[in-house]
């Protein structure tokens, strides 16, 4: 049975950081938020992790992010997402700043994948007990096509206190697999309840267990397939307007709503935290220390 890949979505870090070299430590020694997500990919049985990078930084990440800093743990490659990169018929437009979106990432990475594979985002910090999850679920998808799967958080388990934030709220049937997806805005704890705007600018409740998406999920090979065929279409349509972008659920909510593929939504009890808002890195960097305190991660994650 093939080991699963772990897709590291990171070509936006070079702009986030202005550079790798000061690239936010937020463990005990140093440890930046990827980090902990690759260890935890590891103890999860992950075989490769492949970095959807930029070549702006390329450099400086392969420099850092070596197989010999995971303890030659866990195969490293590289991909790389740029503006061009377009299906043939297509030409950048004049005006295109904004890459085109997390699941023209995902593409990248589509010749150096061939075993059922989870999505991260680089800086976002999943929890040990989410990477065990999808591990073992994509372990018995080896060989399989159109059956996917992601991890649904709490909504709870995901906020930050300082200020509202976005998810992907998901519907699922009773069977566990994903219904829809939509994403929700202004969502944030008020007098006690979750609370978040619809449509109309009204505020409504969401019950603490609602699983949101935080963009964790897993694919077999086939999903570049739809993918590439899909962008024609999204292109077609959006080539025109600078600010569209494609979407892992864009994608996810077309294959759903055609019935070509299932998702399974699996539940995890798994806290999500990531750097929303500058003041959240404070609390991102004690809550770590608490679970180093633990046990749940050594001091120093690479000897």
């Amino acid at each position: 049975m093939s080991k699963p890949t772990l897709l590291v979505l990171a070509a936006g870090m070079g702009s986030r950081y202005g550079s790798l070299k000061q690239m936010d430590g937020v463990g005990p020694s140093g440890e930046a938020i990827i980090d902990y997500s690759i260890y935890d990919a590891i103890r999860a049985g992950f075989g490769k992790v492949v970095f959807v990078i930029r070549h702006s930084f390329e450099k400086d990440f392969r420099e850092i992010f070596t197989p010999e800093r995971f303890g030659g743990q866990i195969e490293v490659d590289f991909v790389f997402q740029e503006l061009d990169i377009l299906p043939e018929g297509f030409a950048l437009p004049a005006d295109r700043v904004k890459p085109w979106g997390t699941n023209h990432a995902v593409m990248m990475a589509q010749n150096v994948i061939d075993t059922p594979f989870a999505v991260i985002n680089a800086d976002d910090f999943y929890g040990r007990d989410a990477y065990a999850t999808i591990a073992d679920y994509l372990r018995t998808l080896d060989g399989q096509r159109d059956k996917y799967c992601m991890v649904g958080y709490c909504v709870s388990n995901t906020l930050s206190e300082n200020g509202s934030v976005s998810r992907g709220v998901c519907e699922v049937d009773a069977d566990g697999n994903l219904v829809s997806m939509v994403e929700r805005t202004a969502i944030e704890r008020m007098n006690g309840k979750i609370m978040f705007k619809d449509e109309n600018g009204e505020s409504q409740p969401l019950a603490e267990d609602t699983p949101v998406s935080m963009n964790l999920f897993g694919f077999t090979p086939d999903y570049f397939t739809h993918s590439n065929e899909y962008f024609k279409k999204f292109l077609t349509e959006n080539i025109s307007n600078p600010k569209a972008e494609f979407y892992i659920p864009t994608m996810v909510n077309y294959l759903i709503g055609k019935g070509i593929s299932q998702m399974r939504v699996l539940k995890s009890d798994a806290r999500w935290f990531g750097v929303t808002y500058k003041e959240d890195r404070p609390k991102v960097v004690a809550d770590i220390a608490a679970l180093v305190a633990k046990g749940e991660y050594p001091a120093k994650l690479w000897k």
